[in-house]
């Protein structure tokens, strides 16, 4: 007889060992478990099943299921369901109208409904469900199932326990008569791990309403009458009171000066240690250089070179110190400038020509008695792009930067913050400065200097007491025909300067280049129009230059390769034009005669002319960087020595000396030298103008 086996919950077990076993948890023996038994679990068996019931403890186990020993068996894994949908996109943009891009959401919706139906349910107390019930009649039978429930409820437990007897009845009924077992399932046997299920369920806060009425302030009526008296003493406490706190103030104070006075005595005390040996250290590091440069000392004092004497008209430079500061190597030489008092001294400024790479510059102060490092040094947040030293005090230089403002500083001080600055509400200009200029001194013996910036403005600066006035000398318009704005206004289209000079001779007379290629004679006393224009060059002018000696005579260099010398009296066309094969950056004539002048190139090289030797070719072309891309920017004479500076766009700055030749002294045609002077120079240039004026001469037609 087959073996019948009862399952928890009074359902009938089915023919053969057939086992119910629980999701997740190890397969057990199903036992009996009645209502108010809590003795033993029994079981009931067929006859002489003894061996039987002992075969069917073993365990039924799937064919893939892992050998696991006890420690792996009493470990718990634990899952933890979060609220995050895993299929919720995370990249979701949306326009931003604020700032006008698309950003990306930084809330998602994490809601995911798995199934929703709509239902036509109402509730039993409400109208709806009332109305219902009177149409129906559905009272009546509502509360004979009321009745019902509450019998149910007690007749509960009786009827649990009759039906578990019916249930065993009916399964013996049915092992009697024979009836087939159910089919076996194909469902597959879960592990046997120590698996453990847990769930949890927050539990809402029920909500609080909190409410609170405030009483109303108390109020309190008051009257007065103000006289003239009673204002007059109110008047009279507060100035007491406020000079009170003026007499407190300056007590604070003046414990604070004191402190501030002790802390700079004691600064003072560590600092006088090494201002007692900063001159001595200067001559010691001057006289280390000296030995280190000896043989550079030795050309710029005694070195002349002899081949010149079979040479005739051509000369050469030596190169002599080559001046660089770590910091600036990156930043370009935008201009260099001649100490009128110091001869060894010269200023170098340091910025960028290029404007996507405007970061940083700087004012270097540079001495031929120390080649190694600088005397001066002011790094500035904006590039500097020119530079003046003032002629009768050569301790203020006046600099320009490319943000438009301009500046003065005190090489005297200590502090490395400029004297005067320029800023918006004072009138600085609106694009780069590229030239300034001292000027004499005006009626009230003020000092002030004069800037060209590409905004089209040339403006006067003047020091008075601690800030910097300015006054517009003259604006560069176009002869274009005026554009009309928005609102109807006409527009004149402006110039932009990029250089000026003023006559050497003549205080108010001043020529200024444009980007444009013209040069405009103008005048301080005429500011509304030029006094003249000269179409002198196809590309930007980027220097213009009186004659030192010849009080008609000007230079002019520009980006189109081109050297042209001008008569500012003769306004057909230029006395000389020299081309030499690539950017002119800059050119400057010789203090010491009034046909020499020596320009630089972009390509490297340094042509210098003497006109009364050759009125054609350069006498002197030589190449002075080693590399083929760095290109020279600016040249500069020597008041008294035979040297020029010139400087690069890699920040560094190469002193030349002149050979004999390309500073002899003319000899007539019997070999006595002339008279020198500032009369034999204006001579000298008069006869190569009165050549090219004459328009028969042979010069002239070729």
């Amino acid at each position: 007889m087959a073996e019948k086996i009862k399952t928890y919950g009074g359902k009938a077990g089915a023919t053969g060992s057939n086992l119910k076993v629980g999701k997740g948890r190890p397969p057990r023996l199903s036992v009996n478990a009645t209502k108010g038994k809590e003795d033993d679990a029994t079981t009931e068996a067929g006859d002489g099943v003894g061996e039987e019931w002992m075969q069917a403890k073993t365990l039924i186990k799937p064919d893939d299921q892992l050998e696991l020993s006890e420690l792996e068996l009493k470990e718990e894994f634990t899952r933890i369901l979060t609220a995050n949908n895993p299929h919720a996109p995370q990249n979701i943009v949306r326009y931003n109208f604020k700032d006008g891009s698309f950003k990306q959401t930084s809330h998602v919706d994490q809601l995911a409904v798995h199934f929703s139906l709509e239902g036509n349910m109402i509730h039993k107390d409400s109208d709806e469900a009332r109305r219902q019930k009177a149409k129906y009649g559905a009272s009546d039978t509502l509360s004979e199932q009321a009745l019902s429930e509450s019998g149910e409820e007690k007749k509960e437990d009786g009827e649990a326990e009759a039906k578990t007897e019916e249930a065993e009845q009916e399964g013996e009924k049915r092992d009697e008569e024979g009836t087939p077992a159910p089919p076996k399932s194909d469902q597959k046997l879960t592990n046997q791990f120590n698996f453990s299920e847990r769930a949890s369920q927050t539990y809402n806060n029920p909500y609080r309403e909190r409410e609170s009425q405030t009483e109303p302030p108390p109020r309190a009526t008051f009257s007065s009458t103000a006289n003239q008296w009673e204002i007059y003493d109110a008047y009279i406490e507060d100035l007491e009171k406020q000079e009170k706190a003026k007499e407190n103030k300056k007590q604070t104070t003046r414990k604070d000066e004191e402190k501030s006075k002790k802390k700079l005595t004691a600064l003072e005390t560590q600092s006088d240690d090494i201002s007692c040996i900063a001159p001595a250290a200067k001559i010691v590091e001057r006289m280390v250089n000296q030995n280190t440069y000896d043989d550079v000392a030795q050309d710029f004092k005694y070195w002349e070179d002899v081949s010149d004497e079979y040479r005739d008209h051509e000369g050469t430079c030596l190169p002599l110190w080559k001046f660089a500061y770590d910091k600036a190597k990156r930043l370009a030489v935008t201009s260099v400038c001649w100490n009128p008092k110091y001869r060894d001294l010269f200023a170098v400024t340091h910025g960028s020509y290029d404007f996507m790479k405007q970061t940083r510059g700087m004012i270097l102060f540079y001495t031929m008695k120390n080649p190694s490092h600088p005397e001066y040094i002011y790094p500035t947040e904006s590039g500097v792009m020119c530079v003046d030293v003032h002629p009768e005090h050569p301790y203020l230089v006046a600099v320009g930067f490319y943000d438009g403002s301009v500046a003065v500083y005190n090489v005297t001080l200590n502090n490395q913050a400029p004297l005067y600055h320029s800023t918006a509400k004072t009138g600085k200009h609106t694009d780069p400065v590229w030239q300034v200029a001292w000027q004499k001194d005006d009626l009230d013996n003020n000092l002030n200097f004069t800037s060209v910036s590409s905004d089209g403005r040339v403006v006067a600066w003047t020091l008075v007491k601690n800030e910097l006035t300015f006054t517009d000398v003259i604006q560069l318009t176009l002869d274009e025909v005026p554009q009309e704005g928005p609102d109807g206004t006409q527009l004149a289209p402006l110039g932009c300067g990029t250089c000026f000079d003023f006559h050497k001779q003549t205080d108010h007379l001043f020529l200024v280049g444009t980007e444009e290629g013209k040069i405009h004679k103008c005048s301080k006393a005429y500011n509304s129009q030029f006094l003249d224009t000269f179409d002198a060059h196809h590309m930007a002018v980027y220097k213009v230059m009186w004659n030192h000696f010849h009080p008609k005579i000007f230079i002019s260099c520009s980006a189109d390769w081109t050297v042209k010398i001008w008569d500012h009296t003769y306004t057909n066309g230029p006395m000389f034009t020299f081309d030499l094969g690539s950017s002119v950056g800059d050119v400057a004539w010789a203090p010491y005669s009034s046909t020499v002048f020596a320009a630089v190139t972009a390509d490297g090289k340094v042509h210098i002319f003497d006109l009364n030797v050759n009125k054609y070719e350069a006498i002197c072309e030589q190449a002075v960087v080693q590399k083929k891309k760095t290109k020279l920017t600016h040249v500069a004479f020597n008041p008294t020595h035979p040297i020029i500076i010139v400087g690069d766009d890699r920040g560094y700055v190469t002193s030349l000396k002149l050979s004999p030749n390309l500073r002899k002294v003319p000899k007539d045609k019997k070999g006595a030298e002339l008279s020198k002077g500032p009369e034999a120079e204006i001579a000298k240039m008069e006869k190569l103008l009165s050549l090219v004026r004459e328009p028969s001469n042979k010069d002239d037609k070729n």
